[in-house]
């Protein structure tokens, strides 16, 4: 088929001639916000749903590649020490690309390039990316040099302390192949953040789509050459295709590269600014995982992969749902945050979380029901046997327990990012970390690994909570009593749901739950029965949708804001 790029890339802004042009074409008066137009706010609305649809169906084909490569994954390895190793080799490159390139430094970038983008030109805006690229690259080797050379240290006294010797040295060998993606990861990640500024996010929602075919083309053509550290390769050639998928969009939108850092220049400092306690934030989360690692490690052989395999399968709505509208709403919201617009701010956030909600809840729930039988249906062939899928299974029970959680996460943190305050999220996340912590240390020996992955439900779920409240205190209300009603509601539908499944389920009796239409035929009476009572109970998701694309909120005539950008002075995310 022909490549054609105007079907998928939407024109290159007009940029205005003149800088704080409101959108009427006049300057406005200072201290005072320009505010949105009920149009205006309704047109944001219903791009955010059309654009989280998009992506939100990428990344429904991304974990459908990522499904494939599991499955070839788990017949060749099964569940076992080896693969254990595979996965530990991650955890520390993992950390590096999130404290050089990760969504913490997109998260920053955006709002820093929109605003040149917007009042100072496209050039800028690219030099900008440019310098961070550059950044990115230089920072990538300093670090990635010196955990190789100390990877075997590394290994045995943080990462896996529980394993086997020479199963620590192949871990280090398959840290150091892990390492290389690291620098081409960085790259990708500033021009994904670039694009998603020009509010694209076609092509950049098929970059996790292409990666997995890396790790899948080592399974078929590379395991059998040099065993598990074929897959390390893969996940090179995938960070490969990553970073080229994106190459159409950005010659669309004029790309520029100069050979510059621009430590001094405001705008990267303005970056970095941000980019500090989100980097720490989010360097919280993977310390987290790692930790997570280094306690199953003193478990069972199998336990590093069993919650690595449970995460994933959670991970799967998570990532369709909440990541997906997390990435869309950012520019949206930070747009109405940036015109003090708080009242759009807040009656798309609620929206936004209804929505999820509505769609978080039944997937938490399927996953329970279904996900024995679901994964035994996937995986279990090879040297997967029934008691590797009993050993994932329950890891994806207790991580889907904090399903919904996380997917809130993804939209309320964003609503802090939106005000440029990143400090707010990195103090929650740090007391949702310790507690993630401890309660695994508790939970790790009636529980086993179910219990480090129930540990992280329950803290995330706190760290949620904890968030909701102080947002309300600095922006008001996000309509609360209407989200806990519509939870309400949302949770008797589940529940109803969850009865009819286990009723279908059970009348199937000693049937073959590895037949794909007793699985689909379960999940299809769920489903309709979900849809069912929440349209009987006014909280249908179509509806939700329909209300969040199209609901014209009229904005807080009375908000103040300076029309030049502060001084930092702010707490920021």
């Amino acid at each position: 088929m022909r490549w054609q790029l105007s079907p998928l890339l939407p024109p290159v802004p007009r940029l205005p001639l003149h800088r704080h042009l409101h959108f009427d074409g006049h300057p406005p008066q200072r201290g005072i916000a320009p505010m949105s137009t009920p149009t205006e706010t309704t047109t944001h609305q219903s791009h955010l749903v059309r654009n989280a649809l998009w992506v939100g169906a990428s990344f429904a084909l991304a974990a459908g590649m990522g499904l494939l490569r599991n499955m070839l994954i788990a017949r060749e390895f099964g569940l076992g020490a080896e693969l254990d190793a595979y996965y530990a080799a991650f955890k520390l490159p993992d950390l590096l690309f999130t404290v050089i390139a990760g969504g913490a430094l997109t998260t920053a970038f955006i709002p820093v390039f929109v605003q040149l983008l917007s009042t100072e030109g496209i050039t800028s805006a690219w030099r900008l990316a440019s310098a961070l690229t550059n950044l990115v690259v230089l920072a990538a080797v300093a670090l990635a040099v010196p955990t190789a050379l100390l990877s075997p240290w590394l290994v045995r006294t943080i990462i896996a302390p529980g394993f086997t010797a020479p199963l620590q040295d192949e871990t280090a060998i398959l840290m150091r192949l892990v390492l290389l993606s690291t620098v081409i990861f960085g790259v990708s990640s500033v021009q994904t953040g670039a694009l998603h500024g020009f509010k694209h996010f076609w092509l950049p929602a098929l970059a996790p789509v292409v990666y997995p075919v890396g790790t899948i083309l080592g399974a078929l053509w590379l395991v059998p050459l040099w065993g598990i550290r074929g897959l390390a390769v893969g996940t090179v050639i995938g960070a490969c295709m990553h970073l080229l998928v994106k190459i159409p969009a950005l010659l669309h939108y004029q790309f520029r590269w100069w050979p510059v850092l621009d430590v001094h220049a405001a705008a990267v400092q303005r970056v970095a600014i941000l980019f500090g306690p989100r980097v720490l934030d989010l360097g919280v989360f993977h310390l987290t995982m790692l930790a997570t690692t280094n306690l199953a490690s003193r478990l069972s052989a199998g336990s590093v992969s069993a919650l690595e395999w449970g995460w994933d399968a959670m991970q799967i709505p998570e990532t369709v749902i909440g990541t997906a509208f997390g990435l869309v709403a950012l520019p949206t919201l930070a747009d109405m945050a940036t015109r003090g617009d708080l009242q759009g701010l807040r009656d798309t956030l609620a929206g936004a979380l209804r929505l999820v909600l509505a769609l978080a809840l039944p997937a938490a729930c399927a996953l329970i029901v279904l996900g024995q039988p679901l994964l035994r249906l996937l995986y279990q062939r090879g040297a997967f046997d029934g008691a590797a899928t009993e050993a994932v299974y329950i890891a994806l029970r207790f991580y889907a327990l904090g399903l919904v959680a996380h997917v809130c996460l993804e939209l309320v943190t964003r609503a802090f990012f939106a005000r440029h305050d990143t400090v707010t999220p990195l103090l929650a996340a740090t007391g949702s970390a310790a507690f993630n912590i401890l309660l695994g240390i508790l939970l790790m020996t009636p529980l086993g690994h179910g219990g480090l992955a129930l540990a992280n439900s329950l803290a995330v779920s706190g760290e949620v909570a904890v968030l909701v409240l102080i947002l309300r205190r600095r922006i008001g209300s996000i309509r609360g009593r209407q989200l806990l009603d519509t939870l309400a509601r949302l949770t008797l539908a589940t529940v109803l749901m969850a009865m009819t499944m286990l009723v279908v389920y059970r009348a199937i009796g000693e049937a073959d739950t590895t037949t794909p239409m007793i699985v689909a035929s379960v999940a299809t009476v769920g489903l309709l029965s979900y849809l069912i009572c929440a349209t009987l109970l006014k909280v249908n998701p179509l509806q939700l949708a329909r209300d969040l694309a199209h609901s014209g909120a009229v904005p807080h005539r009375g908000a103040i804001r300076e029309t030049e950008p502060s001084q930092r002075g702010v707490t920021r995310r």
